[in-house]
């Protein structure tokens, strides 16, 4: 059984699947389970663990920082920076914050969460002051659409740019128009968020489609581990589903192993077909 892995510009090599904190963080009741299934998820070998200062307003970066901790080594680290943080001395105050709810000195991968008011020039040179200042080591984005990402790359210093972090599953193709194969043509990696459409919830039906269904059924598996099969089939594309249960997380981690066939691949693009021409880039 071989695991998938993606590799970053600098060699980095990680797992196609990682695990998101979206929604950690919002209920102290909750947080001794979701604490334990991020541990459970390094355990398994997901070690890339990806959370933002959006995320109950800091409240994820806390329990990721508690799920890491005494094993901060073992974790590549991806926080996101909120538009209106992008530049200058609010973009250091930012990232200072999010290290102390980390409670780590560096974050590995740090991005622009989406495009706000700052030029992009002003947030690479904030994200190349803070390489510099040793906080964080890659830097990248997220929810940047194609014209976007060629606009970054005319920014002095746009090339280093690590990943675009995009909403990217089954039944939301719209990046492999344009934006997926230009990522792949830089061997850019993208990181794919809500990999299961938010366990179905964007797209009513995707769970228990008969096609996606009887797949998983033929693989021994469920239809969640084929939708996360399906994402990393793609060349270059992490998938970062967020789980808050050890049970979820054992799920995920399995879903590494699957090969899909190159049938399986055609019945799943038969039902959910990409759009032939270019769309406005998905977002939640």
């Amino acid at each position: 059984m071989s695991e998938k892995t993606v590799t970053f510009g600098d060699g980095v090599v990680l797992p196609a699947i990682g695990q998101g904190t979206w929604y950690m963080g919002e209920q102290a009741g909750q947080r001794r389970q979701e604490v334990a299934a991020l541990r459970a998820g390094i355990d398994l070998g997901l070690t890339l663990i990806d959370t933002a200062e959006m995320y109950a307003d800091g409240g994820a970066e806390e329990v990721v920082g508690e799920a890491i901790k005494g094993q901060r080594d073992k974790v590549y680290l991806v926080s996101k920076v909120y538009p209106w943080n992008a530049g200058g001395q609010k973009g250091i105050a930012a990232c200072d914050a999010s290290l102390r709810r980390l409670g780590t000195d560096r974050i590995d991968l740090y991005l622009l969460h989406w495009r706000g008011n700052y030029p992009l020039a002003e947030t690479v040179k904030l994200m190349e002051t803070l390489q510099q200042q040793g906080k964080i080591g890659r830097w990248g984005v997220s929810n940047l659409d194609y014209a976007d990402m060629q606009e970054l790359g005319q920014v002095p210093g746009g090339h280093h740019c690590a990943t675009n972090q995009v909403l990217y599953h089954l039944a939301s193709r719209g990046i492999e128009y344009d934006l997926l194969p230009w990522c792949q043509q830089q061997q850019m990696p993208v990181m794919a968020y809500c990999p299961l459409a938010q366990a179905g919830r964007l797209r009513t039906g995707l769970m228990n489609h008969p096609v996606v269904q009887a797949i998983a059924q033929d693989y021994n598996a469920s239809a969640a581990q084929v939708l996360l099969a399906w994402v990393v089939s793609h060349q270059g594309v992490i998938a970062i589903p967020k789980a808050s249960s050890i049970e979820h997380v054992a799920e995920n981690a399995v879903a590494l192993t699957i090969s899909l066939s190159a049938e399986a691949l055609l019945q799943l693009d038969q039902a959910f077909p990409a759009p032939g021409q270019k769309t406005a880039l998905d977002v939640v």
